[in-house]
């Protein structure tokens, strides 16, 4: 575990001059299931969509999934302001809420806009082995659900071994606790079980990097979860798992996290170009 100042967060605030001249585009409210789904469920016409924004009229770049907070229950999806004009694209993705539906719709969501993706962003442009799947709180917890169990991908015909990188903001590692709430279980009560991120620890999953805000002002007991979960990947044998605590910094972290994710998808890139 690494804990991060302010002060050296600042260093990695530089864009690219690159990256600064490229111009940008935007698709909106894209459906990510077959029009076929669209049709059968008017739940998922309205909350299945996602935002593309790209470099245009470049290739070869790479993509962040963003998926929003907001306890799989609220948030709607949302281009970060410091992930704009850093020579990526970044998808923002909608996905159904409880209590409209329940586990596992909303990881069932997660994994369909993700296979969407690697599926279509080499029409915008986009290198699809440079696939990184973020976001911060419920949003980190269904990056880290879709990445580590398999299955989630496999139905779409996806191997999650071909995502770039796993970069959860403050995501639940434990079973989440609105899937602990519809079973009746309550939010102080850990569970693990298969709807756990740390159910599916596995040598071979994509690289990791998990940030929190600071131990003493996060909500519950969010930074521990993910300090066990990187004790475990690392004890199950995979080798690039990485924990920042954000010193200084409660649950909503992400203002201070998005250096860190910006950094941690260059250094993957160049490793993957050499």
């Amino acid at each position: 575990m690494k804990n991060v100042s302010l002060f050296v967060l600042l260093f990695f605030f530089g864009v690219s001059i690159s990256a600064q001249k490229l111009e940008y585009a935007t698709q909106t409210n894209l459906p990510y299931y077959t029009e076929a789904i669209y049709k059968s469920d008017a739940y998922i016409k309205e909350r299945c969509v996602l935002d593309v924004y790209y470099p245009k009229n470049s290739a070869g770049f790479a993509t962040v999934i963003w998926f929003h907070g907001g306890g799989l229950t609220g948030g709607n999806k949302e281009l970060p302001e410091e992930l704009k004009n850093q020579g990526i694209a970044v998808i923002s993705v909608n996905y159904r809420l409880g209590p409209k539906v329940s586990a596992p719709k909303y990881i069932e969501d997660a994994a369909a806009a993700v296979a969407w993706v690697f599926k279509n962003i080499p029409a915008f442009g986009g290198d699809e082995s440079l696939l990184f799947v973020s976001g911060h709180s419920a949003g980190g917890y269904l990056a880290s659900m879709i990445g580590l169990d398999k299955k989630w991908l496999n139905t779409q015909g996806i191997d999650a071994n071909k995502i770039a990188g796993l970069i959860p903001l403050s995501g639940q590692a434990i079973t989440h606790f609105l899937v602990r709430k519809e079973r009746g279980i309550a939010d102080t009560q850990p569970v693990i079980d298969e709807l756990a991120p740390l159910f599916h620890v596995r040598a071979d999953a994509p690289p990791l990097l998990l940030i929190t805000g600071d131990r003493e002002l996060e909500m519950l007991g969010r930074y521990e979860e993910n300090a066990y979960l990187m004790r475990m990947m690392k004890i199950a044998g995979h080798k690039n798992t990485k924990l920042y605590e954000l010193d200084g910094f409660g649950h909503n972290m992400t203002a201070p996290a998005f250096p860190l994710l910006l950094n941690e998808v260059r250094r993957i890139i160049k490793e993957k170009k050499h």
